[in-house]
């Protein structure tokens, strides 16, 4: 294109089509036209990075609440499985967990009320063989 031919800013000149095409256009081509503004887009991002936000919140606390949980059991049944009972445990009855006068840990039948060792809880066998905790 040699610099006679190039059309001046003003003018809408499509090289393609060789055609002008300014009513064609979907927005104003001549100076009178309105101003093009751009949408103030921040309160609805505002609005919208809360919400996730929120959301998200809520989801970690529920999900950091099972983990708490779930170490809770690990750490009782870790505990029950290491302490010592020679006795093989029925699935549905509750047993009680002790501390002797040496600090060891014994799992027995015997209720607290009945028992001077130091209390640590009772728990329930269940048929997967987790330990339950029974609140009391």
């Amino acid at each position: 294109m040699t610099k006679e031919d190039k059309k001046p800013d003003l003018v809408v000149f499509n090289e393609e089509t060789q055609q002008y095409d300014a009513a064609l256009k979907p927005y104003g081509t001549s100076s009178s036209s309105p101003v093009i503004k751009p949408l103030n887009t921040a309160s609805w991002k505002n609005d919208g990075i809360q919400r996730v936000n929120k959301q998200l919140k809520s989801k970690f606390d529920e999900v950091k609440k099972e983990y708490e949980s779930l170490m809770e059991k690990f750490q009782y049944n870790d505990l029950i499985y290491n302490a010592k009972f020679s006795f093989e445990p029925i699935f549905g009855e509750n047993y009680h967990l002790y501390n002797n006068k040496n600090g060891e840990t014994f799992l027995s039948i015997i209720e607290p009320s009945q028992c001077s060792f130091e209390y640590l809880g009772s728990f329930r066998l269940n048929t997967d063989k987790m330990w339950e905790k029974i609140e009391s």
